[in-house]
């Protein structure tokens, strides 16, 4: 499983073998004539900066907890709609192949893997390989015609682990392991000529150096499908246990029990895949991240400060009397909007900003951690507090703040205001996600 860290280092020189033609990938133009707008995954919204005024949480009798203050936000790209099953599982897809193609090695499968060209010393080196997607797509899981399908046997679950007659994969063996530059760390220690640049890579690697403070655990990018039976005890949810990851038929759902931390592994691989794309070679690259809870709630509003929910008015139904959002109606009623878990990622209305089901549906991770106690410490320009814990600490530091509500919370939840936590290693069947991106520059016209 190493090999896959390692290879990981050197899998952004050939993303590109993803995407061969942008428009099947669903690449848009947001503005055409705007150089500095560049087309962005899965047609993502434009947000404009402004400013509002956040951070007045509500409890359930509507008194005040925390005074609010105006805020300024900086215009950035939101998707749509929430992640859905089908573009998680594309994620879960491509750590799958990588990591058979690693188990296989380039002296078993040599037309999987191209050289690297790489210089050291003036000299131009070639023995680094790179996994060829071209080809694994032509003949990873595929026998004859130089397929490999045959020597795949140690991907799929044996022995009493498998069931009679089953060839399934052992998704534990599905890990993404990746390294990432922190900002936080580096600013914290520019000065300090004791450190050097390694101190501030944050890397997730498959066997952690406990000694070493920036490596984490790589992550297990499977969701955890028995969220349907954990989270309700006393609840006949074997089908969608079984069913609502896997099947087609719940492809345009919202994806849910991931953790916090899945959350984030997505948006660092959508972001490899997009800059390693031809799209990105001619637009300035984007690095795609979860929105923070500023940013949620500012989205939300749409430009309606004084509006309750995403959408404009008090109320929870149209001026036709109909229901603007998934959630639970009154205790034991959940169908009067006509869905009794998640549904479509573009149910309902959008808001102003053409974001679906910012209110209900499934509620959704932030980048903010929770901490009552810094909120008197943020900025008023795109405040956010964040701590990435690690597996030993204690569970009020993987707190993270949650936003939105979802179809088994009432009303209330669903309020722009509102927000809970949960945490960064808790998947639940209500959370799910969707991924921002900064818009560089500023437009100014």
């Amino acid at each position: 499983m190493k090999k896959v860290f390692l290879l990981g280092l050197i899998f952004s020189f050939c993303l590109s073998a993803l995407t061969t033609d942008s428009q099947a990938q669903g690449w848009v133009n947001v503005k055409k004539n705007d150089k500095f707008l560049s087309p962005v995954a899965r047609n993502m919204a434009t947000i404009p900066a402004g400013q509002t005024y956040v951070s007045v949480p509500l409890d359930i009798m509507d008194t005040v907890n925390t005074a609010g203050r105006m805020v300024s936000i900086s215009a950035f790209f939101m998707d749509r709609t929430e992640v859905s099953n089908k573009q998680y599982r594309e994620f879960v897809n491509w750590v799958r192949d990588s990591v058979a193609t690693t188990l296989l090695g380039p002296t078993v499968a040599p037309n999987l893997f191209k050289p690297v060209a790489t210089t050291k010393g003036g000299a131009t080196l070639t023995s680094q390989r790179a996994i060829d997607w071209n080809n694994v797509k032509k003949y990873l899981w595929h026998n004859g015609n130089g397929g490999y399908a045959s020597k795949l046997e140690a991907m799929y679950y044996s022995g009493d682990d498998a069931l009679l007659g089953r060839r399934e994969i052992d998704i534990r063996k599905l890990k993404y392991s990746f390294s990432i530059l922190n900002m936080d760390l580096a600013a914290a220690g520019r000065n300090n000529p004791a450190m050097n640049r390694k101190d501030f890579i944050q890397s997730y690697v498959d066997d952690p150096d406990p000694s070493k403070a920036n490596e984490f655990p790589s992550i297990a990018v499977y969701p955890d499908t028995l969220v349907w039976m954990v989270d309700y005890g006393y609840s006949q949810n074997n089908p969608m246990a079984k069913d609502y990851f896997s099947n087609p038929a719940y492809d345009d759902y919202p994806v849910v029990g991931v953790t916090w931390e899945q959350a984030n592994a997505y948006c660092i691989w959508l972001t490899k895949k997009y800059q390693g794309s031809k799209v990105s070679k001619k637009y300035p690259k984007l690095e795609f991240r979860l929105p923070t809870a500023a940013e949620f709630e500012y989205a939300a509003k749409a430009g309606h400060e004084n509006s309750k929910f995403p959408w404009t008015g008090e109320l929870i139904t149209d001026d036709k009397k109909r229901l603007q959002a998934n959630f639970k109606n009154d205790p034991g009623n959940y169908t009067p909007d006509n869905g009794l878990y998640p549904v479509h990622v573009r149910s309902y209305l959008p808001n102003d900003y053409e974001l679906y089901n910012l209110a209900g549906n499934v509620a959704e991770w932030t980048a903010t951690a929770y901490n009552p106690s810094a909120a008197a410490l943020l900025h008023d320009v795109n405040p956010n507090y964040t701590y990435v814990a690690k597996p030993t600490d204690s569970k009020y530091l993987k707190r993270k703040v949650v936003k939105g509500g979802s179809w088994k919370d009432i009303a209330y939840f669903l309020q722009n205001s509102v927000a809970t936590y949960e945490y960064q290693d808790q998947p639940r069947s209500y959370i799910g996600f969707r991924c921002v991106a900064s818009y560089p520059g500023s437009n100014i016209k």
